[in-house]
């Protein structure tokens, strides 16, 4: 359903990789951020398992994490997001870390920040298993608390089978108002984006009705505790 974006007290950005902001949310960050409204975003890793390392290479294993953590305060630039936290977890080890720890770093920073609205994948329809791990971790941080003092969860979901299980967003925001800043905060993280972001602009170019559905629009999906 297309929406108009809301005031929020605070928002709270939970995500594993460096990029995983860029994609799908940036342009709901920008516009939170352009309106005043406090984003805090909680970066897990720093995607240092990151597939491109180049060809011919311009990093090795060693130099990528810098490079990531460069590149995710490039995109935090863009999207005015000044209060960035690098959470210090290993790229691709999350779903091996204890849930209690997991959750207890989400409860943290809900405790820390009182946001009234969490950003942050779908568990069970967002593919990679850190994304999976981030997604369980937000859910249950968020389903410990009382009913009545829970923020709001608007979450990312892409996995093939989401519109059959999950059928459509419950929001859909148009965010071509910020289009500039969400290319800025993709083209930040460049090292990784870099043949995806020429092939996006290419069908952009075109104005390919799909790409342009795709990156001028984001989607979410509410999510609804048991009680």
């Amino acid at each position: 359903m297309l929406k108009e974006i809301e005031i929020e007290r605070q928002v709270l950005v939970i995500f594993p990789h460096p990029d995983d902001e860029a994609f799908g949310v940036s342009g709901t960050i920008a516009t939170y951020t352009n309106m005043n409204v406090p984003v805090t975003y909680a970066c897990l890793t720093l995607g240092e398992m990151g597939r491109n390392l180049g060809n011919p290479p311009f990093a090795t294993r060693e130099s990528l994490p810098e490079i990531r953590k460069v590149e995710l305060q490039k995109a935090a630039e863009a999207l005015n997001i000044t209060d960035l936290r690098m959470m210090g977890l290993r790229d691709k080890t999350l779903e091996f870390e204890d849930d209690a720890k997991m959750t207890k770093l989400v409860t943290d920073l809900i405790d820390e920040l009182n946001p009234s609205l969490i950003i942050s994948f779908y568990p069970g329809f967002s593919v990679h298993p850190d994304h999976e791990a981030t997604a369980r971790a937000v859910v249950r941080a968020v389903e410990q608390m009382n009913q009545a003092d829970r923020p709001k969860l608007h979450l990312v979901a892409f996995s093939n089978d989401t519109l059959e299980k999950l059928g459509e967003p419950d929001i859909v925001y148009d965010i071509s108002h910020v289009f500039d800043q969400k290319m800025d905060a993709m083209r930040a993280h460049i090292s990784q984006t870099i043949w995806l972001l020429k092939e996006m602009e290419a069908q952009l170019a075109k104005n390919d009705e799909e790409t342009v559905k795709r990156v001028k629009f984001e989607r979410f999906w509410t999510y609804s505790f048991k009680e």
